[in-house]
């Protein structure tokens, strides 16, 4: 036992921290769960739409991390055929209406494999305009139909540059379609964007959203 103990405190510094010799692949393959680690992505917050006209999350989004993560999570309308979309605000939710620049490109195929499409869609896209972005168009409201994605916001806190996003959403479109979104655009502001906004198009939806922070 007093070899072991050696051994032991001889991978200890004398303020209580492991050496880095004292860990190797034999040593840790009963461990499940390191304390401390991290991926680099951290959750912040999360919101639930229950027959809800929009989810706007006005606090998380500050200089503490460079990059921003929205997880859309089986967002499904209460009205048929209408578009997923979001805004951006730079004074706390009291107004969503930041100029944007964005551009926008589909896939899609039909469940009965008729048709398989992959193109630009031009009346999706912004040119500085403060419009809602469209994330997902024609989501259906049927029972087994919604959408799912993400929208990544870049230096929102900064007041040099603009801000860019970058979005990757799939549908099932009210006609029994599977559609994969692709949109990234900036807002052409300098002032920091601190508050975002999703709702439809028209009418109300249900399903959650996660924000994460990006180190």
């Amino acid at each position: 036992m007093g070899a072991i103990a050696r051994s032991i405190a001889n991978k200890i510094t004398t303020s209580g921290v492991f050496t880095s010799t004292a860990i190797a692949n034999s040593s840790v393959t009963g461990i499940t769960v390191l304390a401390g680690v991290s991926d680099g992505i951290t959750l912040i917050s999360s919101q639930t739409a229950s027959n809800s006209a929009s989810l706007s999350f006005t606090s998380g989004l500050d200089s503490t991390y460079k990059a921003y993560k929205f997880v859309f999570s089986l967002i499904q309308p209460r009205t048929d055929n209408v578009q997923f979309e979001f805004n951006m605000s730079t004074d706390s939710g009291s107004n969503y209406n930041v100029t944007k620049t964005s551009t926008y490109f589909y896939a899609y195929h039909l469940e009965n494999d008729s048709s398989a499409v992959l193109t630009y869609e031009g009346s999706y896209d912004l040119a500085q305009s403060t419009s809602f972005q469209t994330l997902s168009n024609n989501v259906g409201s049927g029972a087994d139909e919604c959408c799912v994605g993400t929208l990544t916001l870049f230096n929102p806190s900064s007041t040099t540059y603009v801000k860019h996003f970058i979005s990757n959403t799939n549908q099932y479109d009210r006609g029994d379609i599977s559609v994969n979104t692709f949109i990234s655009g900036y807002g052409n502001t300098t002032s920091a964007v601190n508050a975002i906004r999703f709702q439809m198009s028209s009418g109300n939806f249900d399903g959650k959203i996660y924000l994460y922070g990006i180190k």
